[in-house]
């Protein structure tokens, strides 16, 4: 799935907002459909290094508007297995180092269209390796992640590993409680989470830390009405979301900030109608795709967040996603 940019910009029908706004979905199928056959452009190659991610992406975004099937099923798990090492772990594309992020993203991939059982016949390793490729980046020491052989850790990559071996049955594979006491240990003042101990709060990482403390079933050690305000405040005046404070808004965080709400039950501490026009103003209701803000250009990262913020807080029509 190619992370080319555009071609379509996000915009509002007509030059205005029409009374009745709403969610294009069959140019969004038609816009990822035709993501992998731009192969004659410069930006398809240069964001090879996503393209793993870009597939589930993609793949996630149609299931959520009720079009699994509009991506071909053998294809998509030829690609993922292509992308394996012997080491159990996959890159964003053959020949490509592996990463956790990817490997990650190729476990989602392969459990959402239920192949798992071709990972064990086809793949370089069963998830048997796989799960031992996670486990072995867990630091002993402190029980974070690091990404891959080369050592660098995130909380980003914590939550990955518990979300991937959780699909996997695999949990067991690594010190959960050492996972847990590392998340806490980045919680901050103002009920938000960083990068590490110490690191600013901002919303993707409060996404992965409450979603890794959901997967340990731990949520009793967030501040939930502190971290809930802090996340209630980054609505800004036009429904947006920003990730943190004097920051613009954003459409990728109608699914960092919106999903960390519902973890914590929190949902209602924001203006889901205001939010659900934001989102709909941010897509190209001609080609289809769904850009950052209004006026900027569509990609596919934008559009599964935008379509998956509009299933959390409940736009009909949408298949449900559950926020982990």
């Amino acid at each position: 799935m190619s992370l080319v940019s555009g071609p379509g910009k996000a915009q509002v029908a007509n030059g205005g907002l029409p009374d009745d706004l709403q969610l294009v979905v069959a140019k969004h199928v038609e816009y990822i459909q035709t993501l992998d056959k731009r192969k004659d452009e410069l930006e398809y190659w240069l964001t090879e290094h996503l393209r793993l991610n870009g597939l589930y992406w993609g793949l996630t975004a149609l299931h959520i508007l009720g079009h699994p099937e509009a991506l071909p099923r053998d294809e998509t798990i030829d690609f993922v297995l292509s992308c394996q090492h012997e080491s159990g772990g996959f890159g964003p594309a053959p020949g490509h180092d592996a990463h956790l992020l990817y490997t990650v993203s190729a476990v989602q991939v392969l459990v959402t269209i239920n192949a798992l059982d071709e990972l064990e016949e086809r793949g370089k390793t069963g998830r048997e390796g796989v799960g031992r490729y996670i486990a072995q980046l867990q630091s002993q020491d402190d029980g974070s992640f690091a990404g891959d052989e080369w050592g660098e850790t995130d909380t980003r990559f914590l939550f990955g590993a518990l979300n991937a071996l959780s699909l996997l049955r695999q949990l067991s594979y690594v010190d959960v409680a050492k996972a847990v006491l590392y998340v806490h240990a980045c919680a901050n003042f103002d009920g938000g989470y960083g990068v590490s101990p110490g690191a600013e709060s901002h919303a993707g990482q409060v996404f992965v830390c409450v979603g890794a403390l959901a997967i340990a079933d731990r949520l009793d050690l967030v501040d939930q009405e502190r971290l809930g305000g802090w996340l209630s405040e980054r609505q800004l005046d036009n429904g947006g979301l920003n990730g943190r404070p004097e920051k613009l808004e954003d459409v990728c965080y109608s699914w960092w900030v919106v999903s960390s709400l519902a973890m914590i039950g929190k949902l209602d501490w924001i203006d889901k109608d205001k939010l659900s026009t934001f989102i709909l103003r941010c897509q190209d209701p001609e080609l289809g795709g769904i850009a950052d803000r209004p006026g900027d250009a569509v990609d596919v990262f934008h559009t599964v967040f935008g379509i998956a913020g509009l299933s959390l807080i409940g736009y009909p029509g949408l298949k449900p996603v559950d926020p982990i």
